[in-house]
């Protein structure tokens, strides 16, 4: 039978005819493999020429390369490891198979990586679709434990190439995605380390009783305060009451642990178990109210999640424990008080089990909390976080969303 022409889906204007197929041996002039210099001797280690190692690389991010270690000339000169030029392609073949990057500063490498090096097509082009090939050969064999990858089997795989001027304008459009990604992730990691910085300052540190910074109008002392006092703990109902068996195509959705890992819950009802009404009914004691928060019984014990607006009515789990903080206390102030750091460790130090930790009522209860007497204030702290949560959730959807035109455009415009 005859092979079709290889042409992507999406092309830019003014570009035409099938992409050639070539094997990746043929697109370097180069190639370099790696070592790891002797560790006995320290001087091998306090130079400056950067040597990587997998976990160096990020995963889906082809020009994000940060090195830890260094190593000197005199390493160089006594191991197996070669200095490997600017603008090559370092894959990595063993730890972490199908992780790579253009390297846009000399370097050496560990044992782990093949670096391809004096390309005769553009780099950018070419990292995206040999990192796009790899991907695919791996989500070929998902579930299968990858040891790694031969030489060979690297340099023989086949990859489609189109002409020069199309390789440029390819690899300058993931390039500026790439880039819009970086910025995005940036804003995102600035923000949070912003949030946990006010965390430490908004709330008094352990043993004290007044916040370092506080607003204005605002004095006296915090209450000391355990969670049981101020709140109704309940535990989700039990597993005899529901089965998966109950569970339907479209209903009431009833969370578990896995909904809410990342400290909200998951908005989309679809990707949530739900019950039908009947069970609704007969399940009602488990409702949520906008407001209420939610913990793990079991593993991520520490972590907790404020009930939105378009999560009331729903249903919890048995492996969920639902706090509802009376009247006096606003629920978003205490959502973030949770989330400092002292109240986590102290959640942490006191679950039960060593491989899976586990708290119950009795356990959270007895969390220990320190509040201002002032609803208000403890209002004005709550809206202050839940605009630095909502700047959060914007930047995640941006990210999610360039991540998902970006795969969409790997699978459009490359053969």
């Amino acid at each position: 039978m005859q092979e079709k022409t290889k042409e992507p889906e999406i092309r830019f204007a003014g570009f035409t005819g099938a992409w050639e197929q070539r094997k990746v041996k043929d697109l370097a002039a180069n190639t370099y493999g790696g070592g790891t210099p002797s560790t006995s001797n320290p001087e091998f280690w306090e130079g400056s020429i950067p040597w990587i190692q997998s976990s160096d690389l990020s995963e889906h991010n082809l020009f994000r390369v940060h090195p830890r270690k260094f190593i000197s000339h005199a390493a160089v000169a006594n191991s197996s490891v070669k200095i490997i030029p600017e603008n090559s392609i370092a894959v990595s073949t063993r730890v972490g198979v199908g992780k790579l990057a253009v390297m846009s500063f000399p370097y050496t490498t560990s044992q782990d990586f093949l670096s391809l090096s004096n390309l005769n097509t553009d780099v950018k082009f070419t990292s995206y679709q040999l990192y796009r090939r790899l991907q695919k050969d791996l989500n070929a064999v998902q579930g299968t434990s990858i040891k790694g990858i031969t030489k060979e089997e690297l340099l023989g795989k086949n990859i489609y190439i189109p002409g020069c001027q199309e390789q440029e304008a390819i690899g300058k459009f993931f390039s500026k995605i790439d880039s819009l990604l970086t910025l995005h992730q940036r804003k995102y990691e600035k923000l949070l380390n912003i949030k946990k910085s006010m965390l430490e300052k908004m709330f008094p540190k352990e043993g004290e009783v007044v916040p370092e910074i506080r607003f204005k109008g605002f004095t006296g002392a915090w209450e000391q305060r355990e969670l049981g006092e101020i709140s109704e703990i309940k535990t989700g109902p039990f597993g005899s009451s529901l089965h998966a068996s109950d569970y339907v195509a479209d209903g009431v959705p009833i969370i578990t642990t896995e909904h809410f890992k990342f400290g909200s819950i998951e908005k989309n009802k679809y990707l949530i178990p739900m019950v039908s009404d009947t069970d609704h009914s007969r399940l009602i004691a488990y409702s949520l109210k906008t407001g209420d928060i939610v913990f793990s019984r079991v593993g991520s014990v520490d972590i907790n999640a404020l009930v939105e607006p378009e999560s009331d009515g729903w249903l919890f789990s048995g492996r969920v424990l639902r706090v509802r903080s009376s009247e006096k206390y606003d629920s978003g102030f205490l959502h973030n008080l949770l989330e400092t750091d002292d109240v986590r460790n102290d959640i942490r130090n006191r679950a039960v089990g060593q491989t899976m930790p586990s708290i119950n009522t009795q356990i959270l209860s007895a969390t220990e909390l320190t509040i201002p007497s002032s609803k208000r204030e403890q209002q004005r702290i709550g809206n202050f976080f839940k605009g630095i949560n909502q700047l959060l959730t914007l930047h995640q959807r941006k990210l999610e969303m360039l991540k998902n035109v970006k795969q969409a455009f790997l699978e459009k415009m490359f053969v």
